[in-house]
C-alpha cells in the first residue's frame, strides 16, 4: 500500500474536523455527567462543574444539526470511504483490500453509531440523573452508543493506520489546498443516488434515524 502523502478534499476536512471536534466534547461532557451522577461502571470523582448536563445538551445539539450534513457528504459525495460490494473482500484476509474493506465497514459504524447517539440523547428527560432514576431504556441505550462510538473511533484510526499509515492520519488535518479545490468545485462528483443498495440501505438507517432524532421530543412522552 502506499505510503505518499495522499490528499483529502477541503470539503471533507472541514465536515470531518468539525464532526470530531463535537464528537470527543460531546465524550467528554458525556462522561462528566455520567461521573457526576452514575459511577456504577467507575468513576474519575472528577470536580463538579455547575450545569454540565446544559453544556452537553447544547453540544449534543449542535452534533445533531450538522450530523446530516456531514452524512449526506458521505454518502453522495465521499461513499467510496464506506462500505461497498462486493462483500467477497471480507473474505480475503490479511490482503490489502480486506483491510480497506474493513476500514470503510468502520467509517460506516461511526455514522451509525452517531445516529443511535442521537436517537437515545433526545429520548432522556433532564431529571432523570440528579434523581438517581438510571434504568430508561433511553439512558441506558445513550450510554451503549457511546460505547460503540470510542470503539469505533478507535477501530477508525488503528484501521486508517493500517491502510495508509501516519500520512493518511495527518492527511485530514493538513492546510494544504489546491487550485482545482476551491468553494466551486466542493460538489463535484455528487451522486444523488448512492452507488450500492449496501449505501442506500445505510442512508436510509442514519438520516432516517436523524429525522427522528429531530421530532422525537415532539412525540416520546418524558
Amino acid at each position: 500500500m502506499s505510503r505518499n502523502t495522499p490528499y483529502q478534499p477541503v470539503l471533507l476536512r472541514l465536515l470531518h474536523n468539525a464532526i470530531a471536534l463535537l464528537v470527543f466534547a460531546a465524550l467528554i461532557t458525556g462522561f462528566m455527567v455520567y461521573d457526576r451522577y452514575d459511577k456504577r461502571f467507575g468513576t474519575l470523582n472528577l470536580p463538579i462543574i455547575r450545569d454540565t448536563q446544559g453544556i452537553h445538551g447544547m453540544i449534543a445539539l449542535i452534533f445533531l444539526i450538522g450530523l446530516p450534513i456531514f452524512a449526506l457528504y458521505c454518502f453522495h459525495i465521499g461513499s467510496r470511504r464506506l462500505v461497498q460490494p462486493p462483500l467477497s473482500h471480507f473474505q480475503e484476509v490479511g490482503k490489502p483490500i480486506w483491510w480497506v474493506a474493513i476500514q470503510r465497514l468502520v467509517n460506516t459504524t461511526i455514522l451509525l453509531s452517531g445516529t443511535l447517539a442521537v436517537i437515545t440523547g433526545r429520548m432522556m428527560d433532564e431529571e432523570w440523573l440528579p434523581n438517581q432514576d438510571f434504568n430508561h431504556a433511553g439512558y441506558i441505550g445513550h450510554l451503549i452508543s457511546w460505547v460503540l462510538m470510542i470503539l469505533s473511533i478507535a477501530m477508525h484510526l488503528l484501521m486508517s493506520a493500517k491502510v495508509g499509515g501516519m500520512p493518511l492520519l495527518l492527511s485530514i488535518y493538513s492546510w494544504r489546498i489546491r487550485a482545482e479545490d476551491t468553494p466551486i468545485h466542493w460538489f463535484k462528483g455528487f451522486k444523488i443516488k448512492p452507488s450500492s443498495p449496501i449505501l442506500l440501505m445505510m442512508e436510509v438507517l442514519v438520516i432516517g434515524g436523524i429525522a427522528i432524532a429531530f421530532i422525537l421530543p415532539v412525540f416520546y412522552s418524558k
